[in-house]
Protein backbone atom coordinates (compact mmCIF):
# COMPACT_ATOMS: atom_id res chain seq x y z
CA UNK A 1 0.00 0.00 0.00
CA UNK A 2 1.35 3.40 -1.00
CA UNK A 3 0.98 6.32 1.40
CA UNK A 4 0.08 9.69 -0.04
CA UNK A 5 2.46 12.46 0.89
CA UNK A 6 -0.07 15.26 0.92
CA UNK A 7 0.35 17.77 3.70
CA UNK A 8 -2.69 18.71 5.73
CA UNK A 9 -3.87 21.76 7.62
CA UNK A 10 -6.66 22.13 10.15
CA UNK A 11 -9.70 24.21 9.22
CA UNK A 12 -9.26 26.26 12.40
CA UNK A 13 -5.72 27.23 11.25
CA UNK A 14 -7.11 28.44 7.93
CA UNK A 15 -9.72 30.56 9.72
CA UNK A 16 -7.08 32.07 12.04
CA UNK A 17 -4.96 33.04 9.05
CA UNK A 18 -7.56 33.96 6.43
CA UNK A 19 -10.68 34.99 8.35
CA UNK A 20 -14.17 33.58 8.73
CA UNK A 21 -15.56 32.25 5.43
CA UNK A 22 -19.05 32.42 4.04
CA UNK A 23 -20.84 29.77 2.00
CA UNK A 24 -21.27 30.53 -1.70
CA UNK A 25 -24.31 28.92 -3.32
CA UNK A 26 -24.18 28.35 -7.07
CA UNK A 27 -27.39 29.77 -8.52
CA UNK A 28 -25.96 29.97 -12.04
CA UNK A 29 -23.14 28.42 -14.03
CA UNK A 30 -19.76 29.19 -12.42
CA UNK A 31 -18.40 30.63 -15.68
CA UNK A 32 -21.20 33.26 -15.67
CA UNK A 33 -20.95 34.10 -11.95
CA UNK A 34 -18.75 37.20 -11.98
CA UNK A 35 -18.42 37.40 -8.19
CA UNK A 36 -17.21 33.79 -7.98
CA UNK A 37 -14.75 34.25 -10.85
CA UNK A 38 -13.25 37.31 -9.14
CA UNK A 39 -12.80 35.37 -5.87
CA UNK A 40 -11.22 32.42 -7.70
CA UNK A 41 -8.64 34.76 -9.26
CA UNK A 42 -7.85 36.18 -5.80
CA UNK A 43 -7.33 32.61 -4.42
CA UNK A 44 -10.10 32.99 -1.84
CA UNK A 45 -12.23 29.93 -2.72
CA UNK A 46 -12.19 26.57 -0.94
CA UNK A 47 -14.10 23.54 -2.22
CA UNK A 48 -15.45 21.11 0.39
CA UNK A 49 -16.00 17.51 -0.71
CA UNK A 50 -17.08 14.36 1.11
CA UNK A 51 -14.38 11.72 1.45
CA UNK A 52 -15.03 8.01 0.99
CA UNK A 53 -15.27 7.66 4.78
CA UNK A 54 -17.95 10.36 4.92
CA UNK A 55 -15.90 13.17 6.46
CA UNK A 56 -15.59 16.61 4.88
CA UNK A 57 -12.28 17.51 3.23
CA UNK A 58 -11.31 20.88 1.85
CA UNK A 59 -9.14 21.79 -1.10
CA UNK A 60 -8.04 25.24 -2.12
CA UNK A 61 -9.51 26.43 -5.38
CA UNK A 62 -12.74 25.79 -7.25
CA UNK A 63 -13.77 22.30 -8.29
CA UNK A 64 -17.13 21.90 -9.93
CA UNK A 65 -19.11 18.97 -8.55
CA UNK A 66 -22.74 18.36 -7.63
CA UNK A 67 -21.72 17.28 -4.12
CA UNK A 68 -19.27 20.12 -3.52
CA UNK A 69 -19.79 23.13 -1.29
CA UNK A 70 -17.81 26.31 -1.77
CA UNK A 71 -16.51 28.71 0.84
CA UNK A 72 -15.21 32.21 0.15
CA UNK A 73 -12.67 33.68 2.55
CA UNK A 74 -11.88 37.37 3.15
CA UNK A 75 -8.12 36.80 2.58
CA UNK A 76 -6.09 34.76 0.08
CA UNK A 77 -5.66 31.04 0.72
CA UNK A 78 -2.27 30.82 -1.06
CA UNK A 79 -0.37 29.63 2.06
CA UNK A 80 -2.59 26.51 2.08
CA UNK A 81 -2.62 25.89 -1.69
CA UNK A 82 -0.90 22.49 -1.69
CA UNK A 83 -2.58 21.15 1.45
CA UNK A 84 -5.66 19.10 2.20
CA UNK A 85 -7.87 20.86 4.73
CA UNK A 86 -9.18 18.61 7.51
CA UNK A 87 -11.35 19.10 10.57
CA UNK A 88 -14.08 21.13 8.87
CA UNK A 89 -16.22 22.74 11.59
CA UNK A 90 -19.40 24.18 10.10
CA UNK A 91 -20.07 26.16 13.28
CA UNK A 92 -17.11 28.40 12.36
CA UNK A 93 -18.58 29.31 8.96
CA UNK A 94 -20.47 32.60 8.55
CA UNK A 95 -23.90 33.00 7.03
Amino acid sequence: MKLLKIKTARFSQVIESCGKPRVHTLWQKPSVDGRLQAEIKKNRVMTILKSESGTDLGMIGFKESKEARHLIFPKSLKPFAEKRIIGIEWTLVGE
